[in-house]
């Protein structure tokens, strides 16, 4: 099939590059002209696991192009997939207006086009978004006897994303007509996945549901590890063994206690369903309680470095999670916010020094939307090791494994991500967030 592919970030990237993969003949589409070029040149605009060498195949092949050019996308293809995001407003409400832009521009270049062509949502939107929102709008600019229209929700975690598109649990297609939805799922021809054709609001409801209870597995893991940790108990080991019932509790992905959650899609969606269920006056007090008990977890963390009184403080992981350069919500990025201006500014006037090592971060990247914390970033992992009093693991990367064997009897490392084998240094103070 010929395939476009608007927005060339995490969910893009990793979509065009595998679509290209199966055989698809595809077009990546995006308004920063250094993720079409990076996509020529054969390289991945992101960070992601195995998405370098998958582009370098697929583009090397012709299987896999990208352009800034709106109506060269659409005439060269007969399905177009939108994959820009739709980040949190102040207010919790989802922002549409890349969505919508790109709606537009691909209603107009739609308007010269004779060919009947599926524009399929695959960004995250609420219910009622995709009919009273973005059909509008494309059906403004072109004809709407040519349009057709599906909602496809992508359910890829970042790190896992190219696994995951070829390895998911099902395939979510929701379409204005049977033309649409057949087309949308031809996509899929090659994938072993059970299918499900719903209707519109249905398949835009899914991801929502699906990350507010991620959220609260999360929120609940780390609720039960830290009163857990109080009685003197390993909350991993007590959450290993309600993992093991599987005909009451469910799978174990996210059962497991540690830091935060954070990213581009968990906290958003949980915002955006929390926003949603405060405008129609439902009362959802256990949803709404899911985002506060995630920043509680925070607080505790920064407690725990803060407990240590020591000055000079090594944070490893910048990140949300390990295998991305994805800083969105990172949970680490307020703890080390809420050190600077309530922790250890007050507590140590002179002398007070925190250190960021991540080896996945986008410095560049960084220093545009996180200026307060690019100065704390150092890239020699073993010198922000040896210079540190308190070394702060926030993510489970094979890199940090190495800190025990590293340490000193003076240095203190606080892990929350149970991903620390104590056991591989002798020296010095072991803590764990909920263990």
């Amino acid at each position: 099939m010929n395939i476009s592919v608007f927005g060339l970030g995490y969910v893009g990237s990793v979509t065009a590059a595998c679509l290209a993969k199966n055989g698809h003949s595809v077009i990546g589409v995006d308004i920063k002209r250094e993720k079409v070029e990076a996509i020529n040149a054969g390289k991945s605009p992101v960070f992601e696991k195995g998405l370098d060498e998958l582009i370098d195949e697929v583009v090397a092949n012709g299987k896999l192009k990208a352009t800034v050019s709106v109506k060269e996308a659409i005439e060269n293809s007969d399905i177009s997939l939108i994959c820009v995001g739709t980040p949190s407003n102040l207010d919790g409400s989802i922002n549409l207006e890349h969505l919508k832009r790109v709606c537009s521009d691909i209603g107009r270049a739609l308007k010269t086009k004779n060919k009947f062509h599926v524009v399929t949502i695959r960004s995250t939107v609420l219910p009622g978004t995709t009919e009273n929102v973005l059909i509008p709008i494309l059906e403004d600019k072109s004809a709407e006897k040519k349009l057709g229209i599906c909602v496809n929700p992508e359910f890829m975690r970042e790190g896992q994303a190219i696994y995951d598109f070829y390895n998911p649990e099902r395939i979510v297609i929701g379409a204005i007509d049977k033309k649409s939805g057949d087309l949308a799922e031809k996509i899929y021809s090659s994938i072993n996945a059970p299918v499900a054709r719903v209707d519109i609001k249905t398949a835009e409801i899914i991801k929502y549901v699906d990350n507010t209870f991620h959220g609260m597995k999360v929120a609940f893991a780390n609720e039960v590890g830290s009163v857990c940790k109080k009685l003197g108990i390993d909350g991993r080991e007590i959450m290993r063994i309600f993992c093991m019932d599987r005909k009451l509790n469910l799978a174990p992905y996210y059962f497991t206690p540690g830091f935060a959650f954070g990213g581009s899609c968990i906290p958003k969606d949980l915002r955006a369903l929390l926003y949603k269920t405060k405008e129609l006056e439902v009362d959802s007090p256990l949803i709404g309680s899911i985002l506060d008990s995630n920043q509680r977890h925070v607080d505790r963390a920064v407690e725990l470095i803060i407990k240590q009184n020591k000055k000079k403080i090594g944070i490893f992981g910048l990140t949300f999670k390990s295998g991305t350069g994805d800083t969105r919500e990172s949970p680490t990025v307020p703890m080390i916010t809420r050190l600077l201006e309530k922790g250890y500014l007050k507590l140590f006037e002179k002398g007070y020094n925190i250190q960021i090592y991540d080896p996945n971060a986008n410095v560049s990247e960084i220093e545009e939307t996180l200026p307060h914390i690019a100065p704390l970033l150092n890239p020699s992992f073993e010198m922000v090791v040896k210079e540190s009093e308190v070394l702060v693991v926030t993510k489970n990367e094979e890199t940090f494994k190495q800190i025990p064997a590293l340490m000193t009897d003076d240095q203190n490392l606080i892990d929350l991500t149970g991903s620390i084998n104590q056991q591989n240094g002798k020296k010095g103070k072991y803590v764990g967030i909920c263990w």
